[in-house]
């Protein structure tokens, strides 16, 4: 049944996903509702808007955050934030990406969900965009010294400083800057997120006419997943916004790009640290502009091509890229990006000389050519189309929703007016490809036409420099200064009267009851539990969990870790990583690549180390080996994951030898944007073992052994003595006792067990097993690591209790109560930062206040401080009790995909977290009261005992020194 204001257009169901999807128009204004009906009580929502920016200012990003700001109909400053408390969501955040805005919500409570739509609907379309949110989300100027019109001018913002952040890190340096020149005409050619030296150039007015051009009805799209009709959505969608709009006469649509008629070559600059060595640290990538994402062949045989040429490191140019010496890993954007309107391809290498620029480009040809001639064999061809088959059959949801995993999939689509049902619906569209990869010549054809024949390429060289940090800051400061220059008295004194008033509006306590809410009423009784079988074949433990799995099975195989030296510990998380990647009996790494492409979706190994429920000073470790693969392959998964534990070789020098040099170059990429958590993890990691494990292995620490031992592997001897630890730790592997988990669709079950059972016989006793262990651990940690970053990630940490002691239900509620109370505004609002908060990590008894993307740094450990004196001093309302209680329930109901859940249970249950636990605490939870938070604070939040972790740069040296930190340089 459609609603009268809506006329349907057409539906289409898709069984590979279980879903059927229905296409609607709203009559007036054109608006567009894709609905995917699903037999899931997690009902999802989005509603996307077509934004094209014209310059780097990042208007539509600015816009993203300060719709959410107050409306029309919930005229509180901050209902986005508010919501968050009041809601059981499982999902809530906006999205600015290159030439699309999306606000998407999920949630599995009906209730909850009609008053997030409430709010998002009225938010994005009557949106109030107060001039001082714009200045506080946006962009301001304030005097260093508030009300001192002699200091300096300072810049401020939540997006001026993200942004900040984001582009310290230099694939995103890399990817914006390659952009620039692929797409010279269009949207694309802008950082839709904003340049910092160009976000200040944006005006108020000049966002309030993007809002009034971009969110129109006429320029959404909605999209709905879940049990929901979508009749009951559209009634929502028209009483509460679409009957107050009229049709708009423009279209916003992204034009064909204009192409090149001959490659061209580029080089530029990111910055460097000084003590560097930057002779090697050149990154050059080789980008071709491809067709159009709203072509489905063209998408899926671009996507097979890519897959051919990069998926492992048995594809030819993967493998001509990892094992040349021109460079020391193919770069982080290698591979086809297809979120724009026309798709591109990339490929590269990161840590190479420049004098070697024409050797990598000749490289890349070389490699290419030798496809266009050759070909490959058609078991690679097949093996990437099978990549294809599963990724479309996997049900997602352990990070987004898996509604809105299906509903991005087809967002890009529909942003460019193009069929999103066809993106989902690719039964068809793979089953033709099937057909056309036995035509002769077609990948070569393929190689030909998108790449050796393609003159719309760029070759772009970004070159470390030194100085350009210190030009940027300086070029920032001559701005400011130029700016005070030219300031009337009276601007002086309307600068210190704004910074007045939005210091105000941050403290103005809002009538939260305007805003709808659920309560703990509303709180479902008991956990969700996926329950499991405990069964024993030929003396192995198993779990196997019946899901819904869409035609896939997962299998894990769990060692109990053994115990092992020092020496071999820091081996341990080089042998996870590389297990997998090596050779195996009497086939080298890359047979068993084209091996694992052909039967299994994934495979991986992992080690898990966890304090005790009730004492953290104990630890169990357990490593695991995991893969998953459709129904069919189920044998040929179990084989291979079998002859990787029992036939794997250490042998491979070389190929060990490029591991690291690719794993160095992630880390190394991964500080920028994950410096809160390296940071907590520093503070914290004097509290517990596991918690000192993580940061020597996982943290900073392990990140600087890392490069330290990339450096040491180009000796032989080193490299030699490397391969041997790592069969060593192999070998006391093969005789920890082992288990099994599987997770499939029932009718499968019992065919799988079978397998184990013949594959796996019986086995006598081994000698008797010594378990991982680790000396207690207690003490306190006050560093500093410097980084090449443009802000700042502060950490405070508190030793606490593990989560069967009483107390960890009040100290994970406490978490939310002071981010929701205090942090937040203090942090983001008035401090700037792009986040910040405080949680109770239970595995390690620690309590971590946090912040992200921060342009403080002593304000910023004053601000943690402060919180705990406010949380003593003020009278706190039930309201802000039940919301941070909420937020707790909300992340521990979250559901995962069917097999995410069943392998979240098992792993859980590896440390004894049973359901009784895990259903003691979340009782707990609930019953957390005011006197309880006070209670623990003061117990345990004592400033004596308190640790500090803060990830910076140079140019924060004196600072830091000044807070008596020992300072390390990564």
């Amino acid at each position: 049944m459609t609603h009268p204001a809506f006329e349907f257009i057409r539906s289409q169901t898709i069984d590979a996903l279980k879903i059927s999807v229905e296409e609607y128009r709203h009559k007036v204004t054109g608006a567009q509702h894709i609905h995917m009906v699903a037999d899931n009580q997690e009902n999802v929502f989005l509603v996307a808007l077509r934004t094209v920016p014209h310059d780097s200012t990042g208007v539509a990003h600015i816009l993203e955050h300060t719709a959410l700001c107050g409306s029309e109909k919930y005229p509180v400053r901050d209902p986005f934030f508010m919501m968050v408390r009041r809601s059981l969501n499982t999902f809530m955040n906006a999205f600015t990406s290159s030439d699309w805005t999306a606000y998407p919500f999920a949630s599995q409570n009906q209730k909850d969900f009609n008053n997030l739509l409430d709010v998002y609907l009225d938010a994005v379309f009557f949106s109030r965009l107060d001039e001082l949110d714009f200045a506080q989300e946006g962009h301001r100027i304030e005097f260093s010294e508030t009300d001192n019109p002699n200091s300096d001018l300072v810049f401020k913002g939540v997006v001026f400083n993200e942004m900040k952040g984001a582009m310290s890190s230099v694939p995103s340096q890399l990817w914006h800057t390659l952009c620039k020149y692929l797409y010279p005409t269009t949207t694309y050619h802008f950082n839709s997120g904003g340049e910092p030296e160009d976000i200040p150039n944006l005006t108020y007015e000049q966002l309030k006419n993007f809002y009034r051009t971009h969110y129109h009805p006429t320029n959404a799209i909605f999209m709905t997943y879940g049990n929901i009709p979508a009749s009951v959505h559209q009634e929502k969608f028209e009483n509460q916004a679409l009957s107050r709009f009229e049709k708009l006469d423009s279209i916003i649509s992204v034009p064909d790009e204009k192409r090149y008629h001959a490659p061209i070559a580029v080089e530029e600059f990111y910055p460097a640290e000084d003590d560097e060595d930057i002779a090697n640290k050149n990154h050059l990538v080789i980008a071709w502009l491809l067709g159009k994402t709203t072509n489905l062949e063209e998408s899926l045989e671009a996507q097979l091509l890519s897959n051919i040429l990069l998926d492992n490191s048995a594809s030819p140019l993967q493998q001509a890229l990892e094992t040349t010496d021109l460079g020391q890993a193919p770069s982080p954007l290698c591979g086809m990006d297809d979120s724009s309107r026309e798709m591109a391809f990339v490929c590269g290498l990161e840590g190479c000389a420049i004098e070697n620029a024409e050797k990598i480009e000749e490289l890349i040809f070389t490699t290419l050519q030798k496809v266009a001639e050759e070909g490959v064999a058609l078991s690679e061809i097949e093996a990437a189309l099978h990549q294809l088959e599963l990724q479309q059959r996997e049900v997602g949801g352990d990070g987004y929703p898996y509604g809105l995993q299906l509903i991005l999939t087809g967002l890009t689509s529909a942003t460019h007016r193009g069929d999103p049902i066809a993106l989902l619906d690719m039964d068809a569209a793979l089953k033709s490809l099937h057909e056309k990869i036995h035509q002769p010549n077609f990948i070569q054809t393929l190689v030909k036409k998108w790449l050796l024949e393609n003159n719309h390429r760029v070759r772009l060289i970004m070159k470390p420099d030194t100085q350009l940090n210190a030009r940027v800051q300086l070029a920032e400061a001559a701005r400011l200064a130029k700016l005070k220059s030219e300031l009337t008295p009276a601007d002086k004194q309307n600068i210190i009267a704004r910074s007045h008033a939005l210091q105000a509006r941050q403290l103005q306590q809002d009538d939260e009851t305007i805003l709808p809410k659920v309560g703990l009423e509303d709180i479902p009784e008991h956990l969700h539990y996926t329950p499991g079988t405990h069964e024993i074949f030929n003396g192995y433990p198993l779990r196997c969990y019946s899901a819904g799995t869409n035609g896939l099975v997962y299998q894990q195989i769990t060692f109990k870790m053994p115990a092992i030296t020092d020496a071999q510990k820091k081996l341990l998380p080089f042998y996870c990583s590389c297990l997998t990647e090596l050779a195996l009996g009497d086939k080298d790494y890359l047979d068993v690549q084209r091996w694992q492409a052909e039967v299994v979706g994934g495979i991986r190994a992992f080690s898990s180390i966890r304090g005790t429920g009730d004492d953290v000073q104990k630890i169990d470790a357990y490593v695991t080996l995991s893969a998953k693969a459709l129904s069919r392959n189920q044998v040929a998964m179990s084989e291979l994951m079998q002859a990787t534990l029992k036939q794997v070789r250490f042998d491979e020098h070389e190929r060990l030898r490029e591991l690291i040099a690719q794993k160095r170059a992630r880390s190394e990429q991964s500080v920028t944007g994950h410096g809160h958590s390296l940071a907590m993890t520093l503070a914290s990691a004097g509290m517990s073992p596991a918690a000192k494990l993580a940061h020597e292995l996982g943290g900073l620490i392990g990140i600087a052994e890392l490069k330290l031992l990339d450096n040491l592997l180009d000796y032989k001897d080193k490299l030699t003595e490397f391969a041997q630890g790592l069969t060593q730790i192999h070998q006391l592997m093969l005789n920890a006792p082992i288990q099994f988990l599987i997770v499939g669709e029932d009718e499968h079950l019992n065919t799988y067990r079978k397998t184990l059972e013949t594959l796996w016989p019986a086995t006598s006793a081994t000698d008797k097993f010594v378990s991982f262990a680790i000396p207690a651990v207690s003490e306190q940690i006050k560093q500093a690591w410097i980084t090449n970053t443009q802000v700042n990630f502060c950490a405070k940490a508190y030793p606490t209790v593990p989560a069967d002691h009483p107390d960890a239900a009040a100290l994970t509620v406490l978490g939310g109560f002071l981010r929701n109370g205090y942090l937040h505004r203090a942090i983001r609002e008035q401090g700037g930062a792009y986040g910040g908060g405080a949680s109770q990590d239970n595995t390690i008894a620690a309590f971590r206040f946090y912040s992200y993307r921060d342009p403080r740094l002593t304000e910023t450990l004053a601000d943690f401080d402060a919180c705990l004196s406010w949380l003593q001093e003020t009278k706190h309302s039930h309201q802000a009790l039940e919301e941070a209680i909420l937020g707790v329930i909300g992340s521990i109901d979250k559901p995962g995909s069917p097999a995410g859940e069943a392998k979240t249970t098992y792993q859980a249950e590896l440390f004894g977290r049973t359901r009784e636990k895990r259903e003691t605490f979340r009782n707990r939870v609930v019953k957390v009261t005011i006197d309880d938070l006070l209670r623990v604070a003061k117990h345990y939040l004592v400033s004596e005992k308190a640790s500090v972790g803060i990830v910076s740069y140079a140019g924060q040296q004196e600072k830091l020194q000044a807070l008596g930190l020992d300072i390390h340089q990564l």
